[in-house]
């Protein structure tokens, strides 16, 4: 094989992975359809199920405390808690965030969430060499950081990757 074809080799296996990456691995073809439940170890060694906060709007936050926009996100998902987490909806008993941090090792973990001010209860890191080959990345589809799924009472994936304001007016809309 010459040089030019092996060229064009590689740039069609370049093509077939970023189709792979963009149409079945990304965590957009998960709107609409039901959030896949999940069960872990919260960081206060607690068992969590997702399923277990059925009956509320939960924002689920893939992120990583080396990651410079999941850092600057997180201000503006702690503002949003402060202002949903005690109202009363509709359609739900709550809202409430679940932040799933990816992370090589968890030495930045907590100055991070201490900084950026994250205080909700639901709090899980997945420690990996590889971050987005982590379990709970894998079953999402994660396949950048961060990433953000908005989940409805029912279980329901009514978002992914909407920004702050739009998740605060489709909260706003559901206020009694």
């Amino acid at each position: 094989m010459n040089i030019s074809n092996l060229k064009y080799l590689i740039v069609i296996i370049a093509a077939i992975a970023a189709v792979y990456f963009l149409f079945f691995k990304s965590p957009h073809n998960k709107e609409g359809k039901l959030a896949p439940d999940f069960k872990s170890q919260l960081v206060d060694g607690s068992d969590f199920n997702l399923s277990d906060l059925r009956g509320n709007y939960v924002l689920l936050n893939f992120w990583g405390s080396w990651c410079p926009p999941c850092r600057r996100s997180n201000p503006y998902i702690a503002a949003l808690y402060d202002e949903y987490g005690d109202k009363q909806f509709k359609d739900a008993e709550g809202f409430t965030v679940v932040s799933i941090a990816l992370e090589k090792n968890d030495r930045g973990w907590q100055r991070a969430v201490d900084k950026d001010g994250i205080k909700w209860p639901y709090q899980i890191v997945q420690e990996s060499k590889l971050v987005l080959s982590a379990p709970l990345a894998m079953k999402y589809n994660v396949s950048n950081l961060p990433s953000k799924f908005l989940i409805d009472p029912e279980g329901q994936v009514v978002g992914v990757n909407l920004s702050m304001e739009q998740i605060s007016q489709l909260l706003k809309e559901k206020l009694k």
